[in-house]
């Protein structure tokens, strides 16, 4: 005799059904809103209308119907539907974050390529450069704004109900899960739950009245980035990438995910663009060449900078003192002011 499946079991298996026309399954984007077992070993499943388009809404029941009743033999299965979220892919329900200028988002393809690290000096720069800066780490499974700023174990300050201050250092304001975790602990969620901290961080965090926020997002094409493409109006996205071709062709799925969603692409950075040794200055392409500036070229978009391969880059990183700040004389730190002013120039006005 087969087993009775659960509930759990049955959100399990909805999460093998992708949402059409996207690589990210219908309960990871919240779609799936209740799973509650009805008479007769049936089940009925609640879903947030992400689409006005009544051919998406019958093309997920149709892949349910298949999966559960088809394939796991669940005798009834009904539906119902509540309109709660934007229509993915579409302009329509993003609002500006109260008391913030511009929003932009700092993302790759993969890992490995220093997003965070220009996230991080981006909004160094920004800062330095006199305007009122906040940075939310939305990298919820490798959140690295706390070392890179050094914030030890202070932790945001609470403001009442579910809101919170952000930490503020070298003229940031900072917020990232980090801040709410030990050294050692990991982050084991779902997509629900990274799109609900994404949330939160961006509506409970009393940021103030601010030029820019800018956004470390994860690496990929995923549950936080839509969610950030969902919830508010981006002013901008700054694609990161190293220069050979791995990390270039990542970083176009992070490009056209972007374009699918509507949201303005700023440019390229080409980061780890090369290594200059500091005996003779000449220089040497650990990672390849030009992969970066081709990509740009490729997709009509701006080289906003090429940051080469130094320790120094590293050593402050580590130091939790971004090089920016440590050593705005140097050349990356020039490459990074530079970005920043190439960001600001390409903001709308108001």
């Amino acid at each position: 005799m087969a087993r009775k499946l659960t509930p759990e079991d049955v959100f399990a298996a909805l999460a093998r059904i992708n949402y059409p026309g996207y690589a990210t399954d219908i309960v990871a984007l919240g779609v799936v809103e209740e799973v509650a077992p009805i008479a007769d070993g049936g089940y009925a499943i609640t879903l947030r209308q992400a689409s006005s388009r009544e051919e998406i809404l019958r093309e997920i029941g149709s892949r349910i119907h298949q999966l559960l009743g088809h394939e796991l033999g669940i005798p009834k299965v009904e539906f119902k539907v509540r309109k709660l979220e934007p229509e993915l892919g579409e302009r329509t329900g993003r609002v500006r974050l109260e008391g913030t200028r511009w929003l932009v988002a700092v993302a790759s393809g993969k890992g490995g390529v220093g997003k965070s690290t220009v996230a991080a000096n981006l909004a160094v720069a920004l800062a330095r450069l006199g305007h009122k800066v906040g940075l939310l780490d939305a990298d919820i499974y490798g959140p690295s704004v706390p070392m890179m700023f050094a914030t030890g174990d202070e932790r945001p300050r609470a403001a009442g109900g579910q809101n919170f201050y952000p930490i503020e250092k070298y003229g940031v304001k900072l917020i990232s899960i980090g801040f709410f975790l030990n050294d050692k602990s990991p982050v084991i969620w779902r997509g629900p739950m990274v799109m609900g901290a994404v949330r939160q961080f961006l509506k409970d965090t009393l940021w103030g009245t601010q030029d820019f926020l800018v956004v470390d997002l994860p690496p990929g094409t995923g549950d936080a980035q839509l969610t950030l493409a969902q919830q508010v109006a981006l002013d901008g996205v700054v694609i990161v990438t190293s220069p050979q071709d791995v990390a270039v062709a990542d970083a176009l799925r992070a490009v056209r995910m972007f374009r699918q969603v509507h949201c303005p692409l700023l440019g390229v950075v080409e980061n780890m663009s090369g290594f200059v040794c500091p005996d003779c200055g000449e220089p040497d392409e650990i990672f390849g060449e030009g992969g970066g500036e081709r990509m740009a070229q490729q997709e009509g978009m701006e080289l906003l900078a090429r940051v080469p391969i130094f320790s120094e880059i590293c050593e402050s990183g580590d130091r939790g003192i971004p090089i920016t700040l440590a050593l705005p004389d140097h050349p990356a730190s020039r490459a990074f002011f530079d970005l920043a002013r190439k960001v600001v120039s390409a903001m709308p006005s108001d």
